[in-house]
């Protein structure tokens, strides 16, 4: 019993890493410049351990956003993420979470996206296209997003997916997608304030 157990706490850790993803779906860029309201926003990953869906989260990260709305193609994000921030809100999970299987933090502490192209689709309606950086490994994502403007403040949402094991996340015996599913959905909420009148 307590080797499935271990097994399935090892399992759950891949879903830190869709977090971490996650934060690659941060929205756009241009003029005004915005930064997130940490205590509004979040970054929230969901796969399946062993057919079940498992959620967890990403406690640290940062995002900057420059964005003009008549001109949403001149916009920019640049997001990083504290990969030893993953949580499952199991304490003994969250420590394998930081292991080199999962995400090496000892040498790989941040994870970051930068956008190089901005898309309005209509309707608040966006596609962010950029790299993501990940445990030494760099992919190009597109995120879908929509964002909403609220007096001096945006809210930017959305969700896509990742596959854990382009980024290593989850090797060795953890490359079984019977145990840890392959696939991880990200979800996102970031909340911009406006910075300095802009």
């Amino acid at each position: 019993m307590r080797r499935l157990q271990a097994s399935v706490a090892r399992a759950r850790l891949a879903w830190g890493f869709a977090v971490m993803l996650l934060a690659a779906g941060t929205p756009i860029s241009a003029q005004p410049l915005f930064k997130m309201v940490p205590a509004d926003s979040r970054v929230a990953f969901v796969s399946k351990q062993m057919g079940v869906p498992v959620e967890g989260q990403f406690r640290r990260f940062e995002v900057q956003v420059t964005f003009d709305a008549s001109k949403p193609e001149s916009s920019s994000v640049a997001m990083q993420v504290d990969t030893a921030s993953a949580t499952l809100g199991v304490p003994m999970i969250d420590m394998e979470l930081s292991k080199a299987p999962w995400f090496d933090v000892a040498r790989h502490p941040k994870a970051d996206f930068h956008s190089t192209a901005v898309k309005a689709l209509g309707d608040g309606r966006y596609e962010i296209a950029g790299r993501l950086s990940l445990k030494g490994h760099a992919r190009e994502l597109v995120v879908p997003v929509t964002l909403a403007q609220m007096d001096r403040r945006l809210v930017a949402s959305g969700g896509f997916a990742l596959r854990r094991l382009d980024f290593d996340v989850g090797d060795r015996e953890w490359r079984d997608t019977s145990m840890v599913a392959d696939e991880v959905q990200i979800r996102f909420k970031l909340t911009l304030a406006a910075v300095n009148g802009s």
